[in-house]
């Protein structure tokens, strides 16, 4: 196959900089052109020298710049093999980031594709809540899912398999439908007092860690007033965050002299 050019689908984490894989930074600094989405924090754009273009195809639920057909369709306009292109996306390219969707398009293009794995919001929002995402005696598996379905179709999910309390659940772009979310698990056998915490805007520093329990899960993201980006945990390690982690980071002490 003849290469016709490269593009480096590069995760960008759950928000905070300093999350940053040391390969990510090279290439945001090497670029020619950053194609981002709206999930990328400012404080990972401040990075880009002045000089590299920019192109925001931001995309939150209902609302798109550019639909997902116009952004492949730019990655291959821009994709020449004198001519660095990295698409940036908040956490993990591979993780509910349609990164797969890109790759394939751009391969049958021609297009060399380089995936440069991010940090997931599941891994980022909980260590950051310090909620552990397994314990060996809490919660033996893992189950990252969906809250929004294409096309804005009703959440239909497999709620007997997802409904395991030695199990932690983890949705990702769930606030629109925790009440399906919710009922679902209930009816499927999940106990009503499951422990449940949504991190909004995790890993920066204006993050908010929301403790409540399955059977008001629904109730209490209204009255939080929750916005996204927002991660939702729910299973019996949520409730191993309360009051055994700092509140602040861990800082050094102070060196004598400074």
């Amino acid at each position: 196959m003849n290469v016709q050019g490269c593009v480096h689908l590069v995760g960008a984490g759950p928000g905070d900089p300093d999350l940053l894989t040391v390969k990510a930074l090279r290439l945001l600094q090497t670029a020619d052109v950053v194609v981002y989405d709206r999930l990328v924090s400012q404080g990972i754009l401040d990075l880009i020298p002045t000089g590299i273009t920019r192109i925001c195809v931001g995309k939150e639920s209902g609302h798109h710049l550019l639909p997902q057909d116009e952004i492949n369709d730019l990655l291959v306009k821009l994709a020449t093999p004198t001519r660095r292109v990295v698409r940036l996306k908040g956490g993990d390219p591979f993780v509910f980031g349609r990164g797969g969707e890109e790759a394939l398009h751009l391969v049958a293009h021609g297009i060399a594709v380089e995936v440069v794995p991010g940090i997931t919001a599941a891994s980022g929002c909980a260590a950051s809540a310090g909620i552990p995402l397994t314990h060996r005696d809490l919660a033996h598996s893992v189950r990252l899912v969906t809250g929004h379905m294409q096309g804005d179709r009703d959440l239909d999910l497999d709620w007997a398999k997802l409904a395991d309390p030695a199990c932690t659940l983890v949705v990702y772009m769930g606030l629109g439908s925790v009440d399906r979310m919710a009922d679902g698990l209930m009816t499927a056998g999940l106990s009503p007092d499951t422990p449940v915490a949504v991190v909004e805007r995790g890993t920066t520093g204006t993050q908010r860690n929301l403790h409540g329990v399955l059977a008001s899960m629904a109730a209490d993201v209204r009255a939080w007033d929750v916005r996204p980006p927002a991660l939702i945990i729910i299973g019996k390690v949520v409730a191993l965050a309360a009051d055994r982690f700092a509140a602040d980071p861990c800082r050094l002490a102070a060196v004598p002299g400074e």
